[in-house]
């Protein structure tokens, strides 16, 4: 196919999905929110759902609450920290050199700065949440289906019932709400919602998750009024998010799919300092990088999660799920963007749970990793190369403090301003990660500042994790898919 033609077919595409959108506004009646959907026969959540305790808990309103506001305290604490650390703390900085020979080798220091000059602009752009954005008067788009869509391999049964037992209520919130469990065979469970990929289904390409999202695409025969909100296996949303999931559908007429912040507190939260800190740098990430793409950019231009992954049917139909990647969720966003589908930010919560162990963190690592140098495609390749200079930058990091004491010359002062900035944003990351964690789990407010110094010092543990998982890649790159304990 030539480029015309692979143009103009997009242009196709596009088209199709902006008339159906454009469509889709209808009356608010029971009737026509349930659309033909309610006539099917699918699986109900059990009535017994409501007699049992809720898990599916956290402090929604007071999180998203603070984030809207809290990008001016961002502007401040990291103009502030770089201040206070180039101009006031002793770091053997000068003003009468603009290079001198240990330059070379403190060039390590500055190497994230791609990654964290991008997650300033994200922590300092205003947090966008649907504050005066919704009213009754706005045309809602018109919702069959709504499939909150709890993705497993199926041998982590404990994993899979907290998920479901947190989640079969919320099919009483919305006569378009399916509760679902999707499984490989032999893997199934009754008295749930569940459905099984079979063995003998087929794909070109996918494997594992892919493969078993493409039967469940083809097997519920999606329309342009269905969506699916992709969770994994240990994820949990609460029920205000919920309801923030469908007003993003009803009222972000401009975007085909999105997604919202995870954190990582809803199982054994703080059981293992390591790998809560650890994984703070993902809510960072998504409070920044993310926040960056949903909000401002509209396009997957950093990449996507898998979980808490919001998609319109038309969508998931023109793009498929028979992908063959290790980061399926990635290569579909970008997919998604080549096509020309709009994402935006879901305001909402998902809850998940860190690796449980060193081998499961460094093995998910590793697959990211990896996953993303192989997409045939500029942008992740350009991500995985700043993914590995910034690991690289603690090694050099390492090698200059050592060399600094054979030859003790001080660092230019514009030099050593570049260091703190990237540092400053780099810890925020970790800091903002727990303090909204901690927040959202309601901890004691002592904790909560405890939990800040604590953070401080683990998060340099944290980044020889990271650096370690790069090097795992690097040597011994996966074959296939790793499904870690959780």
């Amino acid at each position: 196919m030539s480029k015309k033609e692979r143009n103009s077919s997009s242009s196709d595409k596009r088209s199709q999905v902006s008339a159906q959108t454009a469509n889709t506004a209808f009356e608010d009646t029971p009737e026509t929110r349930a659309g033909p959907a309610a006539s099917q026969s699918l699986p109900r959540a059990s009535k017994a759902a409501d007699d049992q305790p809720r898990t599916n808990l956290g402090n929604t309103k007071v999180v998203m609450a603070l984030l809207s506001e809290m990008w001016l305290f961002s502007l401040v604490f990291i103009l502030g920290g770089t201040y206070a650390m180039t101009f006031h703390v002793p770091q053997f900085y000068i003003d009468d050199e603009v290079w001198n020979e240990t330059c070379w080798w403190k060039l390590a220091w500055i190497l994230p700065m791609p990654y964290t000059l991008v997650c300033f602009f994200g922590l300092t752009l205003p947090f966008r949440t649907p504050k005066f954005l919704y009213t009754e008067d706005l045309p809602k788009r018109r919702l069959d289906n709504l499939y909150i869509l709890t993705v497993t391999k199926g041998d982590n049964k404990d994993a899979v019932l907290r998920s479901w037992n947190a989640h079969k209520h919320l099919e009483a919130m919305h006569p378009a709400v399916r509760v679902h469990v999707l499984t490989d065979e032999p893997y199934f469970f009754e008295n749930i919602n569940c459905y099984t990929c079979p063995k003998s289904f087929k794909t070109a390409n996918s494997k594992y998750k892919a493969r078993a999202l493409e039967w469940y695409r083809q097997t519920m025969r999606y329309t342009e009024h269905d969506w699916v909100l992709h969770l994994d296996e240990e994820s949990v949303i609460d029920d205000e998010s919920v309801k923030r999931v469908l007003e993003f559908i009803w009222y972000e007429h401009d975007y085909h799919w999105g997604q919202g912040v995870i954190l990582y507190n809803q199982y054994r939260y703080w059981t293992n300092w390591v790998f809560t800190v650890a994984d703070a740098i993902r809510v960072g990430d998504d409070l920044s990088r993310f926040q960056l793409q949903y909000s401002y950019f509209h396009a997957p231009v950093f990449g996507a999660h898998g979980s808490f992954l919001l998609c319109n049917g038309a969508v998931e139909n023109a793009i498929t799920w028979d992908l063959g990647s290790l980061t399926e969720d990635y290569q579909f966003a970008t997919h998604a963007m080549e096509l020309g589908y709009k994402c935006g930010k879901v305001p909402g919560l998902v809850r998940e749970q860190s690796p449980m162990d060193l081998i499961g963190f460094l093995k998910q690592r590793r697959r990211w990793y990896v996953g993303i140098r192989r997409l045939p495609l500029l942008l992740p390749k350009i991500w995985w190369f700043f993914w590995t200079i910034g690991t690289l930058s603690l090694y050099g990091t390492i090698a200059s403090i050592i060399l600094g004491f054979f030859v003790p010359l001080g660092t230019p002062r514009w030099f050593g301003f570049l260091k703190d900035f990237s540092f400053c944003t780099f810890v925020y990351l970790y800091l903002i990660g727990i303090f909204i964690q901690d927040l959202d789990k309601k901890k004691n407010p002592i904790l909560i500042i405890l939990h800040i110094p604590m953070t401080i010092v683990i998060q340099f543990i944290a980044c020889i994790l990271e650096a370690w998982a790069v090097m795992y890649g690097l040597i011994f790159p996966p074959a296939d898919f790793d499904v870690i304990k959780k």
